[in-house]
């Protein structure tokens, strides 16, 4: 080709480029640099309901309850954006029609792949004053929300990635406006949106509504086979003067009904060898051998809802867990003291599930701040 002609070609070309240029609002701010301060920021306060007994839900200073907090929350709680492809979102493997759960053994994230513990249940989580996960690896809701994003097994994303997504999206820049006074997209990050999810997550509340906790208030009465099962939970039965109790107030103690340890229950057998754990749990975390095989205790409102059951989902139904809580477990030196054969009669085990029933309160599904809002 000659070359005056590709020289005309070439300055035609220059010539487009700059006059496009040239037509760029030059005070066009960048997607990521939009303020936001006509937006009204006035976040009103929120005292979530506790339930008679509880203790104070301890909120952290630089995180209050805010409605506004838990809005953002509930939005990025429910949002496959926190995922890579957009798939999943912290209510995949956390559904509130399953009480927080997802009654799977395992969960399986964005790319087909199960991970190696149960989905635990978030109802009360905003009481779990002593580390969280089933291994206790972190401390805070502010610091457990950050994790999934970023977990290969499940969501498989990064928080950069999200953050670029989040900063683009009117509807984020409103709420992170409304929730944090923020003045500028530049300003929303990881962390605001971790202190939101976490605000969402402390208000899932239940127990107000439960059999046991309107008893506990005088305001209803158990019948005589939950009399019974509450006697044999909390070790004061004596039913027979030979007659073990079921031990189950040693680590479930109410109104919780956890003590927020982490236990071995007897779950495998490895004698004086606790490196033979698969699952290292909270020794795991700890780097110490001596709490192999330990596990957070779970609370037990509505635990007649959250099967699969134990850390690896491996006990299909309470009717299983009973069993094996009654069997004494498998031997392993590290083992709970209070794990040991219990020779319950069906009768017993009867009366001990009805009690756990006492436990079921579902009402708190009603609550709209805790609903999908898409």
């Amino acid at each position: 080709m000659d070359r005056r002609i590709i020289h005309s070609k070439l300055l035609g070309l220059c010539v487009v480029l700059i006059g496009f240029s040239c037509c760029q609002d030059p005070e066009m701010p960048n997607a990521k640099d939009i303020d936001l301060t006509d937006i009204v920021y006035d976040p009103s306060s929120y005292e979530p309901e506790i339930p008679f007994g509880f203790p104070k839900l301890e909120i952290p200073e630089d995180n209050p309850l805010t409605l506004e907090g838990i809005d953002l929350g509930r939005h990025l709680f429910y949002d496959p954006v926190l995922s890579a492809d957009s798939t999943m979102s912290c209510s995949s493997c956390h559904l509130p029609e399953l009480h927080f759960q997802d009654h799977q053994i395992t969960s399986q994230g964005i790319d087909g792949v199960n991970g190696h513990r149960n989905a635990m249940s978030l109802i009360n989580v905003g009481f779990n004053y002593n580390g969280l996960f089933w291994d206790g690896r972190v401390q805070t809701l502010e610091e457990q929300a950050l994790l999934p994003v970023e977990d290969e097994v499940e969501l498989h994303h990064t928080w950069p990635q999200v953050i670029e997504k989040l900063k683009l999206n009117p509807l984020y820049q409103e709420k992170f406006r409304q929730a944090f006074g923020i003045e500028n997209t530049s300003e929303i990050t990881k962390e605001l949106a971790a202190k939101a999810i976490a605000s969402f997550e402390r208000i899932i509340i239940t127990g107000h509504k439960s059999k046991f906790i309107r008893v506990s208030q005088g305001l209803d009465f158990f019948s005589n086979q939950e009399d019974k099962g509450k006697d044999l939970f909390e070790d004061t039965s004596n039913i027979e003067a030979d007659s073990l109790d079921a031990e189950c107030s040693h680590c479930h103690v109410a109104p919780l009904f956890t003590t927020n340890f982490y236990e071995n229950n007897g779950l495998d057998s490895v004698g004086d060898n606790l490196q033979l754990f698969v699952d290292k749990g909270y020794g795991g975390f700890l780097n110490d051998p001596a709490q192999n095989g330990k596990f957070r205790v779970p609370n037990l409102y509505n635990v007649a809802f959250t099967a699969p059951y134990m850390h690896d989902g491996r006990m299909e139904d309470l009717t299983t867990v009973l069993d094996h809580y009654n069997s004494g477990g498998e031997n392993s030196i590290n083992k709970n003291a209070n794990i040991r054969p219990l020779e319950l009669s069906d009768e017993k085990i009867e009366s001990l599930m009805a009690f756990l029933n006492t436990l079921i309160d579902t009402s708190y599904l009603d609550n709209p701040m805790l609903q999908n809002p898409f």
